[in-house]
């Protein structure tokens, strides 16, 4: 399917939540001149999903019209930790895990971005770099009531529980992030709000300058939840083909549509024309497309089917090598088939382990070369 072309009217328009102080202005903004712009993730973890190419996409449009799309790593913020939507303070990341976990990140960001047109930057370049008396000029700008008026804060007050001053630099230190660019505008999903916000105001009281902030919605995860890493409910851009189209083909049916006009061009009418299933399959196959080429895409629809409708055993699956035997529930997690002992004992005490095609609930177990390990419906190991 060819993506359409873009213009100012459907990237302001199309995948927008919010234009601040307004999109008429920054549409006679970009009209006059090519503006900066920036989008920027904390490296928390090694996956990207699919809620994060919402915001790629809309950088890569930007910069297809010619404007100066920059993607900033914050391998200087993630030091301080998101509070966004969070009930509990971040647990604090150390640098090693801040470069393992961006080891990819330009592989997994180039299947949307093309950075010939994007620019990348870490925001440690320049936030490690302040001293004392800029740190201070900085905070001097927002008061800490301002700081303290986001909602998920006011939750922890009332329960008691402790907000860290940690978390109240960190929108200082984002924010700091449109002085230091010296940017048009930033681009984030609606859970960056405050965030982008405080930058706006940093901006225009350190450079006297007008910055907009433009939100994209917040794609749900696959069965209608908040996404998360932690809910295990994501679609990941490195998911194989096959995974990838399962998960989608697992989805709630009302979420068919929410995909499709957030993470994909497929028109709105191509979808009514079709039953739930076959709408819910064009999705799927046109993101596996998206990420992993027509062919594997065409290859995954077939497995899938071949797997869960025709009741057959997938014709590829992967195998993990094991020396000797070892428990059900640590090669689980050796295999990748579960984070932690703890998800992995889970996943057997509520009946989703197989070996052999018979159901396991012992964690001990002995697994052994030979076997077959399927977890869910699409998960399948050989050892």
């Amino acid at each position: 399917m060819q993506k359409p072309t873009v213009t100012i009217e459907n990237l302001l328009g199309r995948q927008v939540e919010q234009i601040l102080p307004g999109r008429k202005e920054l549409e006679e903004l970009m009209k006059k001149r090519k503006i900066r712009l920036y989008l920027g993730v904390d490296p928390t973890g090694r996956n990207l999903h699919l809620g994060h190419t919402i915001v790629l996409r809309k950088l890569q449009q930007f910069a297809e019209l010619g404007h100066e799309a920059i993607l900033v790593v914050g391998t200087g913020t993630v030091l301080a930790g998101d509070p966004s939507q969070r009930d509990a303070a971040r647990a604090r990341i150390t640098k090693k895990e801040i470069a393992e976990n961006i080891k990819t990140w330009k592989k997994q960001v180039s299947r949307v971005v093309d950075f010939s047109k994007v620019t990348i930057k870490e925001n440690g370049d320049w936030l490690a770099k302040l001293r004392l008396p800029e740190i201070l000029d900085i905070a001097s700008r927002i008061s800490a009531s301002q700081l303290f008026q986001r909602d998920m804060f006011q939750a922890r007050l009332r329960r008691g529980d402790t907000v860290w001053t940690h978390e109240l630099l960190y929108p200082l230190l984002q924010g700091y992030d449109s002085v230091a660019m010296d940017v048009d505008l930033e681009i984030g999903g609606t859970d960056q709000l405050f965030n982008m916000l405080v930058g706006r105001e940093l901006q225009k009281k350190m450079r006297n300058k007008e910055k907009y902030v433009l939100t994209t919605p917040m794609l749900l995860g696959v069965d209608g939840k908040p996404m998360s890493k932690t809910s295990g409910n994501t679609v990941n851009i490195l998911d194989s083909p096959q995974e990838m189209y399962g998960k989608l083909m697992g989805m709630k049916d009302e979420l068919t549509s929410h995909y499709a006009e957030l993470c994909c061009d497929i028109p709105f009418g191509e979808l009514n024309k079709l039953s739930p299933r076959d709408a819910k399959a064009r999705v799927a196959k046109e993101l596996v497309r998206i990420y992993h080429g027509q062919e594997q895409a065409q290859e995954a629809e077939e497995e899938f089917e071949r797997v869960f409708r025709e009741k057959q055993a997938p014709s590829s699956v992967p195998k993990v090598s094991i020396q000797e035997e070892m428990p059900l529930v640590e090669f689980l997690v050796l295999a990748d088939l579960a984070s932690s002992k703890a998800k992995a004992r889970r996943l057997i005490e509520q009946r989703g382990v197989r070996v052999n095609g018979e159901v396991r609930q012992n964690p001990a177990e002995p697994i052994r070369r030979g076997m077959r390990l399927q977890v869910g419906k699409r998960r399948f190991v050989d050892t």
